[in-house]
């Protein structure tokens, strides 16, 4: 079997790879029906304090855009090329490394092969108004998502799915490790570390693992992102994130418009996000292709999605 690969944030590390866990394990890790939820403890308030003072600092300096781009962001295909090279064949931090710096050298495309089934999971202090709402929000974006790269994603229920969205609050993160661990039991130590410390820096993250012979062909995500967030914030989170799992690990502060670029200045996926989704599930482009393979299959599909020469 194939080493699993995991990516945490635009952080990808190498992982042991993990038998796929039996469905009768997988339980969903809000509590059952009827059980009183708590109020948050002084750690997880804080947390929200933090978000909502940093959500609203953003906003008031023109940032977290929502309109996806415009005349004052333009890209043309060499661009395109550029950035999605950056996003799609490069890691941020090295492989099984924590959040050390990655080699500045290309790996190979990695994506999914098989249909993508997403369930959202929520902790035992999430309200179920906040449940109703997000797992709507989450399904609307997926289907977005489908439409971008032709592939099938879609919704299921947690026993039945392969990605993962955890919505979890720090009161929850003993539920949620437990979670994790019962979907890839033999994951390593940096990533369960990463989970047990989360810094408030890291607003979410997400781990996409393959478990397959090949080391390039995900089958299995989670991402993780904190109840805490306002409601911009949070949905910027599942823009991200989802988009990450499904194989634009990398960030780029070449990148514009994007929300694959550390300024946060834009919010939701943009014109040009939707562009590298395209590019990553054409049915050209393979997993364990190397960028000097497909640098012109992609250069193809951006000049000819953009009018340009190609």
């Amino acid at each position: 079997m194939g080493v699993a690969l995991a990516s945490l944030i635009a952080v990808a590390a190498c992982m042991e790879t993990a038998p796929r866990p039996d469905a009768s394990r997988e339980r969903p890790i809000a509590p059952p029906p009827g059980v009183a939820q708590n109020a948050p403890s002084e750690a997880s308030q804080s947390l929200a304090g933090f978000y909502a003072r940093v959500q609203r600092e953003l906003l008031s300096q023109g940032l977290l855009r929502t309109d996806g781009g415009g005349p004052d962001t333009p890209f043309d295909a060499d661009m395109a090329l550029r950035n999605f090279e950056r996003i799609a064949f490069y890691d941020e931090y090295a492989r099984g490394g924590g959040l050390r710096a990655a080699a500045n050298a290309p790996g190979a495309l990695r994506r999914w092969e098989g249909p993508v089934r997403f369930a959202v999971e929520f902790g035992g202090t999430v309200l179920p108004s906040r449940q109703t709402s997000d797992r709507q929000m989450v399904a609307g974006y997926v289907q977005r998502l489908a439409r971008l790269t032709g592939h099938p994603l879609g919704m299921a229920p947690a026993a039945g799915a392969n990605f993962h969205v955890l919505m979890v609050g720090e009161d929850d993160r003993s539920q949620m490790l437990n979670r994790v661990k019962s979907l890839v039991p033999n994951i390593d130590r940096a990533s369960l570390g990463l989970l047990q410390a989360m810094p408030r820096g890291i607003h979410c993250l997400v781990m996409a693992f393959a478990e397959g012979p090949s080391d390039h062909t995900y089958t299995r995500a989670i991402a993780v992102i904190r109840a805490e967030h306002p409601d911009l914030l949070r949905l910027s989170c599942v823009h991200e994130e989802l988009a990450q799992g499904l194989g634009l690990a990398n960030d780029s502060p070449a990148a514009r418009p994007s929300i694959f670029n550390d300024d946060d200045e834009f919010a939701l996926l943009t014109t040009q996000d939707e562009l590298f989704l395209r590019i990553l599930y054409d049915d050209r482009l393979a997993p364990g292709m190397t960028l000097s393979q497909a640098r012109p299959i992609i250069y193809d599909i951006a000049a000819t999605a953009l009018g340009g020469p190609s």
